[in-house]
């Protein structure tokens, strides 16, 4: 096999202009049902996808699906497994920490239009109500310009589009899980009238980069935890990169606005470096803002869900 991003789920820089976040639990309750009815669903979702993009051509749909590794363990438990795909558990540094949450199956959509959204979301509960209980559904938008709902431009530290299936797709060194990917999503609550109080000038600081240019500052300008300082992640001196999207969500009425952080990547040790690296190092968007939810979650790439649609996992 030769990795081949035409055959990876949508794990590419793409925000989209709506967006929608699902989670979801299995039941436990019926364990061959379960197996039965993903089994069923991994044909049905990528037709239900198709059927989409025929029937609002101009929607730009895309999506991503995924297992976390207790969902794996238990709908496919005498299959291989993902060599990185581990419970994801709570990273905990001096003051912070990112807790682990539940969450078995995820759903990652997005699109120019809600309406192909909410069907894409609407078709895929249809066979899963049975089977699933709804842990979490958070609907995010497009912010001006494409920046995070904090003011700043986002995904300048991410890999560009030409290079970003090195970095988001498994490649030889698991082939029977190649052009699939990691996906560690988090749902992070800011208090906003703290950081709106901030000045332009503290905030760049808080950032390490210019809020209106983007331009990165110079090291003796930005905060000793300035995010683009504590979010990086080397390996023998190398700077490893993730394909990250923030994207914007707020419920005002709730008082609840924030930002859903997905990273896809290649390896997920390396988004784990990243995540450990800000709570070690006290990274300023933590002192904040409140992490709700984590978890991990491998996107199959679609012949593998071709695989699990023909029962391949189920033996």
């Amino acid at each position: 096999m030769v990795m081949n991003p035409n055959k990876a789920q949508d794990v590419w820089k793409d925000i989209g202009e709506h967006v929608q976040f699902t989670v979801l639990e299995l039941n436990r309750q019926n364990q061959e049902l379960e197996q039965q009815v993903i089994q069923d669903f991994a044909d049905r979702y990528q037709a239900i996808l198709r059927s989409l993009r025929i029937r609002d051509a101009d929607g730009d749909l895309k999506s991503a699906f995924g297992f976390s590794s207790d969902a794996w363990d238990y709908l496919f438990p005498n299959a291989p497994k993902p060599k990185e795909l581990e419970p994801y558990q709570t990273i905990s540094g001096p003051k912070y920490s990112m807790p682990a949450t539940k969450g078995d199956l995820f759903f990652h959509i997005r699109a120019k239009d809600e309406a192909v959204v909410y069907e894409a979301s609407n078709q895929f509960r249809r066979f899963l109500k049975d089977i699933t209980t709804v842990v979490d559904e958070t609907k995010g938008f497009r912010y001006f310009e494409g920046r995070a709902i904090i003011g700043f431009i986002d995904g300048t530290e991410a890999p560009s589009v030409e290079d970003a299936a090195d970095f988001a797709i498994i490649g030889d060194e698991d082939p029977q899980f190649e052009n699939g990917s990691y996906a560690f999503a988090q749902k992070w609550k800011h208090n906003m009238d703290f950081w709106s109080q901030l000045t332009t000038e503290a905030q760049e600081k808080a950032v390490g980069r210019e809020k209106f240019g983007d331009l990165e500052l110079d090291d003796d300008q930005k905060a000793v935890n300035a995010h683009n300082v504590t979010s990086k992640a080397e390996v023998e001196g190398e700077e490893q990169k993730i394909v990250r999207m923030n994207v914007p969500y707020s419920d005002p009425a709730q008082d609840n606005t924030g930002t859903y952080f997905i990273g896809y990547s290649r390896y997920w040790s390396v988004t784990k470096l990243m995540m450990t690296n800000m709570v070690n190092k006290n990274d300023f968007l933590l002192t904040f803002s409140e992490i709700l939810s984590g978890q991990l979650f491998f996107i199959p790439s679609r012949p593998l869900l071709d695989q699990i649609a023909d029962g391949q996992f189920n033996n």
